[in-house]
């Protein structure tokens, strides 16, 4: 069977459950992704198919609902940037359950040019809303690059913040975002360094990890050379 951008919901989704691998199913949950309602179809099958079948909100949204991993994954990658509002945006972000979905969604928020989001995830208690905000950070200061620096150092601030949210999907992303930032050009380097040494030094052990984290990786050889280009 071949799909094309007339599919509908159904029959995408019949699609997929031809594609069922319980070997993938397995790998995916060792790297900590939910798989409850997963099929184990990899994410570049699932760009092959959003390829085919093209961007369509109201179908993506309809993919969202069924509540299957790759239904989702083919949502986010069938949404229209374009025209995602922040309204959809917290629609989706009050469903994250999983880091790899958060991480697709803030890309593509990223994309839609949907920031001014960051600060109210940051600020909600939910695990993986609050990801989602470190995600979206880590994924701007890579892909806004026409951007002016300040708007991105000005996420440092969020970054020391929330040092200190021991929970392991948080914590991890908002050291991503803190390195992200760090390497994005010489400019970012020498003032998220400063905050890395500085959280190093913290007496709280998540903060303390975040730091010495990055500072790992912002004092490195290699990104001292990269930077100096």
């Amino acid at each position: 069977m071949t799909l094309g951008p007339a599919a509908t919901t159904g029959e995408i989704v019949a699609f997929l459950g031809t594609l069922r691998n319980y070997e993938n199913i397995a790998g995916m949950g060792r790297f900590g992704i939910v798989t409850d309602n997963a099929l184990g179809i990899s994410n570049p099958v699932m760009q092959k198919i959003a390829r085919q079948v093209k961007k369509n909100p109201a179908r993506a949204l309809e993919l969202w609902e069924t509540g299957i991993r790759e239904a989702r994954m083919l949502a986010l990658y069938t949404l229209d940037p374009k025209t995602l509002e922040a309204a959809t945006a917290r629609r989706l972000a009050g469903d994250f359950a999983s880091w790899e979905i958060v991480d697709a969604a803030a890309d593509l928020f990223v994309t839609a040019r949907l920031e001014r989001l960051i600060p109210e995830f940051a600020a909600d208690e939910r695990e993986f809303v609050r990801r989602t905000a470190f995600s979206m950070i880590a994924s701007a200061a890579v892909h806004l690059k026409q951007e002016p620096d300040s708007l991105i150092l000005g996420y440092l601030a969020l970054v020391e913040t929330h040092a200190s949210d021991e929970r392991n999907f948080v914590r991890k992303a908002v050291n991503w975002a803190l390195r992200n930032i760090g390497k994005r050009n010489r400019t970012c380097h020498v003032p998220s360094l400063d905050l890395a040494e500085k959280l190093a030094t913290s007496a709280n052990k998540t903060a303390r990890w975040i730091g010495r984290d990055a500072v790992r990786e912002l004092a490195s050889e290699k990104v001292l050379a990269r930077l100096k280009d």
